[in-house]
């Protein structure tokens, strides 16, 4: 236990200098780390909400905007189909947001109809027992000619679960876009997703952001009516009335082709540019987006464009040229900032549902800076009173101890650095708890060695047995707290998981130090002195 050949000596000093210099940037201020050569160590650790500040929000996903949606989506396949087949019809629509009715005119062709409209059904493959599969509707139709047409519990249940973790996904690739570090973004229940966003300095500017679907369609403005007739009531059929961005232009609102030509799911990039020195932001379709841009900009030369955003007409430009090369720009009366952000919401994509904030709280950077502080001086008591008793009970092993302590300290700050872990207020009490059980393991191997010294063991052999005496117990002990950490880390969630992280690292960390760092320089000393009597 006593013997460490040249090469363990080495990687020894390696990983408590490596410890050492992925720890130092953290004594730097953020802006002077950033400025370190990049072959440097220059990552901080990340704190948390609760001690730098921040945002918290907790949004709720509305799953049944995704099953309206596909039911919308079937009454303009059924009217296309039936009026193909030429097979009269009334009463088309969704009906309590759950079925779609139709009623078919000729008795005779109430079978063709209901075969026209289970072929429209979305085919789901089985789950993993071989359940399920088939399409995703159900349509029945009594003798009075009146089809119901229903999604199955198997496409309802499937569609609100995807809806939610495509929102996550969404979610994340604009907190991203604006550079926040290290956020946290997890699911919540069955439809709640939780947001926290350390250092956030303009909240209002996120909700803005996850709170807009960016659902963009271009769409051709009616031609065939005037927006005054339409707010009478006469919309010709395929049409629409939507309001304009009122930062656009004064004009309230406009009469639009229902008919989606290209939509944002084919947008591959977009970024926010200049246009004779107004801001605008620039789109790029991929190739299928662009063959459907390119031609729909060829045959309706002169007229106007409409191009909508969560319902709302941001631009209705002319059509002067065709447009093939699958690219454009939108243009409005955006501001820098306002074109940045309608960037980031097209490049990150259309949320599959909208989403509502239920909670939202604001940490201030002052709590943050408090908790810091009463953190240090827990830590720094902490550590000073279990260095003085150390070195009070156990003379000069116990300033072996102490040294180990500072290079655990270093490593686990080291480790968080390196590893990017976010830092909480009860991570910080994991690494107080850790400071005083890094020294439960020469402890134990003190109390060894005094036993053995009372056998009248030389100093060599005392020391030997103590170590490997004690070894069994110590990592028993640090196994099952380790253990315990990550339970802790796989159920808990939030400040609990922070805990678990540093405990989790300092548990790791300590094991190192006591068993190796320290007995290392035990080891030295009694080499080098050849001591008669042991000073514990």
């Amino acid at each position: 236990m006593l013997y460490f050949a040249k090469w363990k000596v080495a990687l020894v000093m390696v990983l408590c200098l490596m410890g050492v210099a992925f720890a130092a940037p953290n004594f730097f201020s953020e802006q002077a780390a950033e400025r370190l050569p990049s072959w440097l160590p220059h990552k901080q650790i990340n704190l948390g909400l609760d001690l730098q500040g921040g945002s918290h929000l907790l949004l709720e996903v509305e799953i049944n905007a995704v099953v309206v949606e596909r039911l919308e989506s079937l009454v303009d396949s059924i009217r296309a189909e039936l009026r193909q087949e030429r097979i009269g019809y009334t009463g088309l629509g969704v009906t309590d947001s759950q079925t779609v009715n139709v009623r078919i005119r000729q008795e005779d062709r109430i079978d063709r109809a209901v075969e026209l409209i289970r072929e429209l059904g979305n085919p789901m493959a089985p789950d993993i027992f071989g359940q399920g599969g088939g399409v995703d509707i159900e349509v029945s139709a009594d003798s009075a000619g009146l089809v119901s047409v229903t999604l199955t519990e198997q496409a309802v249940r499937d569609r609100k679960k995807a809806a939610v973790e495509q929102s996550i996904e969404i979610v994340r690739r604009r907190v991203d876009e604006v550079g926040t570090r290290e956020p946290t973004i997890q699911r919540q229940g069955e439809d709640r997703i939780l947001v926290q966003l350390p250092g956030v300095k303009d909240p209002e500017r996120i909700k803005r952001l996850l709170g807009k679907t960016a659902k963009l369609t271009f769409r051709l403005l009616d031609t065939t009516t005037t927006v005054e007739d339409a707010r009478r009531g006469r919309i010709p059929p395929g049409s629409v009335l939507l309001e304009a961005d009122t930062q656009e232009d004064s004009a309230a609102q406009y009469v639009v082709r229902k008919r989606v030509y290209v939509s944002g799911e084919n947008l591959v990039d977009s970024q926010p540019t200049y246009d004779q020195g107004r801001p605008v932001v620039s789109f790029r379709f991929d190739a299928v987006g662009g063959k459907r841009f390119g031609d729909v900009t060829k045959d309706n030369v002169g007229r106007p464009l409409a191009i909508v955003l969560d319902g709302k007409v941001i631009s209705a430009p002319q059509i002067r040229e065709p447009i093939l090369g699958g690219s454009g720009i939108i243009t409005g009366n955006f501001t820098v900032q306002q074109a940045n952000d309608l960037a980031v919401l097209l490049r990150a994509g259309a949320l599959p549902a909208p989403l509502k904030i239920l909670e939202e709280r604001t940490v201030g950077p002052g709590l943050g800076a408090d908790s810091i502080r009463a953190g240090k001086i827990a830590g720094v008591l902490a550590f000073v009173f279990v260095m003085i008793f150390m070195a009070l009970a156990y003379g000069l092993f116990g300033l072996a101890a102490d040294i180990a302590l500072l290079v655990n300290i270093a490593l686990i700050a080291g480790a968080l650095s390196v590893l990017q872990a976010t830092l909480t207020l009860p991570g910080i009490a994991g690494i107080v708890l850790t400071i005083g059980m890094a020294v439960d393991a020469n402890v134990l191997v003190f109390e060894r060695i005094r036993e053995e010294l009372r056998t009248g063991k030389t100093p060599f052999a005392a020391v030997e047995a103590g170590y490997r005496r004690a070894l069994t117990t110590i990592i028993d002990a640090n196994v099952t707290t380790l253990i315990a950490a990550i339970l802790l880390f796989e159920f808990g969630s939030g400040p609990v998981k922070g805990f678990a992280v540093t405990l989790a690292i300092g548990i790791m960390t300590s094991l190192f130090t006591a068993i190796t760092v320290a007995r290392l320089m035990i080891a030295q000393w009694l080499r080098q002195r050849r001591p008669a009597a042991l000073p514990i």
